[in-house]
């Protein structure tokens, strides 16, 4: 079978894929996250899911590896990860009692084959209090997720529905990357 390598040390990813059995390494990737501003929010994410899994690849050419990036989407604006809390703060409070979209790229990289593919989710926040951002922002949650919240953790409380995949949301679509590694010839334990 396939070295399979997560181009990723997102401990949400990670368990994403640990929660399909799947045997798989990690190596994470430190790339430019910088893209050009003319760029779709779903050319971005694919584009910065293909530099993570090429820059791992390059060192591990006898792998499948999977790169992944996850950017949210408000008033046309893309939101990446928050600098500091204000920056979380200003993000939530522009979140706050409205629908953004979740874009969640995926590269996968083979000596064979590579492929990439994104998801795009909607989510609606309930109308936030001051108190509320704050109090999340404390946490220290919001600091290193997309748009200052992580739906899987407190950030649920945040989300009033969604319309897609919560998976994508969390960080990896699972359903759609578990179809793609099969189509590329990774050998599924199941």
């Amino acid at each position: 079978m396939q070295n399979l390598i997560l181009a990723s040390s997102s401990p949400r990813r990670k368990e994403l894929l640990e929660n399909l059995h799947l045997s798989f390494a990690i190596s994470s990737s430190e790339v430019d996250e910088s893209f050009d501003p003319r760029l779709s929010p779903e050319e971005v994410v694919m584009e910065l899911a293909d530099r993570k899994a090429r820059k791992v690849f390059q060192e591990n050419q006898d792998a499948l590896v999977i790169g992944s990036d996850t950017v949210v989407v408000a008033n046309n604006q893309i939101l990446g990860k928050p600098a500091d809390e204000a920056e979380a703060i200003s993000m939530l409070q522009t979140l706050s009692g409205k629908q953004h979209d979740v874009y969640t790229g995926v590269s996968i990289v083979s000596k064979e084959n590579s492929t990439r593919f994104y998801e795009k989710t909607e989510v609606w926040f309930w109308e936030l209090t001051e108190d509320m951002i704050r109090s999340y922002v404390k946490t220290g949650e919001p600091l290193d997720k997309a748009g200052a919240y992580g739906i899987q953790q407190l950030g649920s409380m945040l989300v009033k529905k969604i319309h897609g995949d919560y998976f994508a949301v969390v960080g990896l679509p699972v359903s759609r990357t578990i179809r793609e590694l099969k189509r590329l010839g990774y050998q599924l334990p199941y």
